[in-house]
């Protein structure tokens, strides 16, 4: 191909049909610019950066290759998905990656054809690809399906029940699998040792050596076993390596595979396209290739804000901020674990992002990382229940979704005293509809046993986690939001919260609002600048979305007016609750407004500006407020609110 040599190379690429013929040379090329706009545009808009560096040549490969869109590419998670999408069509909207009303970080099929499935969350690719194959094989379609998962996401069961039923059924599906030591946090269990290039090294030369000598030791059968696994080293390492699991599950397997360069990814695919049944391709790769700060960290460098091309260092502005309620959290466990000897924390692939770091450090013997394996989490938290230990899970609440079974079949129905902190509630921003924790109220609030709470600032957090380790015998969840605090002082002492009670932080005789967690904050702003009108405005922190303070009750009666505000999707959280106690007590003339998250998937985008949509934010409160002291919606502005009011959201 003729290049202008003011021209990238990556310029000329609009599908993939335009890579199909440039030369190894030029696809080298093509990998460095692809590299360089990757980090160029993470480094102003934030993102899942190392991921997706180290599936630069592999992405090229599987596009020059095979015929997307009509071959299907489904990325697992979807956090290494920036090349596909700068490959796809998208380069020109490339710079507006995770930025409101910008492209999505992660693949979704409403952006593009070659999104084959929109995803987000991990273990799903291989389930995925064999429906897809398997409606192939019905419609009577000859098309490839290639599912791409990384050695991380295979630690879940999920991807196990997809390869089971893959290798049973037998059809065409080849899986990637990308294999760099990590998901977020380096690699845990037994299987990430077991695919682990590691065994390369001289650990793998002493246990080949040692296993040699055993086989050949048995008496009988052992030198005929020997002999035929001697034909070959290739046929040793298959038996020592990944193929041995994966050929049990009837794949094909090729591998592993070096994963940057593009010579042997090209002639390991070509291969595959004449090949029928699952094939499993191991690919080995670095994440964070490129980029030094990246491959020396690239736990960090996993998502990551703006930041300093030349450094690495984070674009953040210095001045001193609240710590985070995540900070707040692990040091809070840290402090608890110095007296509670059984305190034990479990994770899920998450050690810093839920805060639980420096617990891990102090007591590594009452900490436990399981690997993207929520549902295990939540069932091994339960087991440690049942003998006495005080489990913390602390998982983000999109992620706990995966295990609400074992939240009611394993702790639940037994009652057994399980603490759930459950990070990133509400909404989180840039990674959008999949990482959202919209829903945690409603898919916990049902449930028999259960005791939810939220925490209005960084100070009643602690009081929570320390009421919910020590005050209540069963499970309890405490959700709290992503990001600072509001810089309140925390106390000295902790303290017990009363079960069940809500705070009255204002009273008022002509509208109540009713707000929980997060959104605490603002009723109290919005009430201070309605009261400037003359109006008697009582703010209640709520604390509990379960079990309910039926006093509420009575503040709904007295006021005759009760607005309730909540960062839950309005089906079933906080403010359905409060509807179901008012009907409960036979309270049907109150005037009731709700705000909460509205009845879709929230897009990405900063979270001011989403609140802002979803109305979560004061002006809505002061608006709503104005229409229940009003009566009419459609006329909002009471003479004596007009001039202070914020306006409509």
């Amino acid at each position: 191909m003729n290049q202008d040599k003011n021209k990238r190379l990556l310029d000329t690429v609009n599908t993939p049909k335009d890579i199909k013929n440039l030369s190894i040379n030029e696809l080298k090329v093509l990998a460095r610019e692809i590299r360089e706009t990757i980090i160029d545009t993470t480094s102003k808009t934030g993102g899942h950066l190392a991921a997706s560096l180290g599936v630069v040549e592999l992405t090229i490969a599987l596009h020059y290759i095979f015929n997307t869109p009509s071959d299907k590419i489904i990325w697992d998670v979807g956090h290494q998905a920036y090349a596909h999408k700068l490959l796809t069509g998208r380069r020109e909207r490339f710079h507006t990656l995770r930025q409101y009303n910008g492209i999505s970080g992660f693949p979704k099929r409403e952006e593009s054809p070659y999104d084959t499935m929109s995803t987000g969350h991990s273990s799903t690719s291989i389930s995925a690809g064999l429906g897809i194959s398997t409606a192939m094989y019905l419609n009577k379609k000859q098309d490839k399906v290639i599912s791409v998962i990384g050695d991380g996401s295979m630690t879940a069961g999920m991807a196990f029940e997809g390869l089971n039923q893959a290798g049973h059924t037998g059809r065409d599906l080849i899986v990637v699998l990308n294999d760099n030591a990590m998901s977020i946090a380096p690699n845990v269990g037994a299987f990430s040792s077991f695919v682990s290039r590691k065994m390369a090294g001289k650990r793998f030369v002493n246990f080949k050596r040692e296993l040699e000598n055993f086989i050949g030791s048995l008496p009988g059968v052992g030198e005929n076993i020997l002999r035929i696994m001697q034909k070959s080293e290739e046929s040793l390492l298959t038996f020592l390596t990944p193929g041995m699991l994966f050929e049990a599950f009837k794949f094909r397997y090729i591998g592993p595979v070096n994963g940057h360069n593009i010579e042997q990814l090209l002639d390991t695919f070509k291969t595959t396209l004449h090949l029928k049944g699952p094939v499993l391709v191991h690919v080995l790769t670095v994440k964070g290739k490129g980029y030094e700060p990246a491959e020396k960290d690239p736990s960090h460098f996993h998502g990551v804000g703006a930041f300093d091309v030349c450094n690495g260092l984070s674009c953040k502005p210095k001045e001193k901020q609240p710590p985070s309620y995540t900070s707040i959290f692990g040091k809070a466990m840290v402090e608890f674990g110095q007296t509670d000897k059984k305190l034990f924390a479990v994770t899920a692939a998450m050690p810093e992002g839920t805060g639980l770091i420096k617990f891990g450090e102090t007591f590594p013997d009452r900490f436990v990382d399981v690997g993207i394996a929520e549902q295990h989490a939540v069932t091994f938290a339960a087991g440690l229940a049942t003998e006495g230990l005080n489990p913390v899970v602390a998982i983000y609440s999109t992620f706990l979704q995966r295990a609400f079974d074992q939240i009611i079949h394993d702790v639940c129905l037994p009652n057994l005293h399980v603490v759930f902190a459950i990070d990133r509630a509400g909404l989180v921003g840039a990674d959008g509809p999949t990482h959202h924790g919209s829903f945690d109220i409603t898919y916990m609030r049902h449930i028999p046993n259960m005791t939810i709470m939220a925490p209005k600032d960084e100070n009643e957090l602690r009081h929570m986690l320390y009421t919910a380790l020590y005050h209540i015998t069963g499970p309890v969840a405490v959700r709290y939001p992503r990001g600072n605090g509001l810089g309140v002082p925390l106390d000295t002492e902790y303290k017990k919260l009363p079960i069940g009670k809500a705070e009255i932080l204002r009273e008022g005789k002509d509208i109540a609002i009713l707000a929980i967690g997060s959104t605490v904050a603002p009723a109290l702003e919005a009430a201070n600048h309605i009261q400037q009108s003359g109006i008697s405005v009582g703010v209640v922190n709520c604390r509990f979305a379960k079990p309910l303070d039926t006093e509420l009750a009575k503040i709904a009666e007295k006021t005759g007016r009760i607005l309730l505000v909540e960062e839950n999707t309005r089906i079933g959280g906080f403010g359905s609750a409060v509807l179901e106690l008012l009907n409960d007590e036979g309270l049907y003339n109150i005037k009731v407004r709700r705000i909460g998250l509205p009845d879709r998937f929230i897009e990405h985008g900063p979270t001011d500006i989403l609140k802002k949509d979803c109305g979560i934010d004061t002006s809505n409160i002061i608006r709503e407020a104005e229409i229940l002291l009003n009566g009419k919606e459609d006329q909002v502005r009471p003479a004596n609110l007009a001039k202070r009011s914020c306006g409509k959201s």
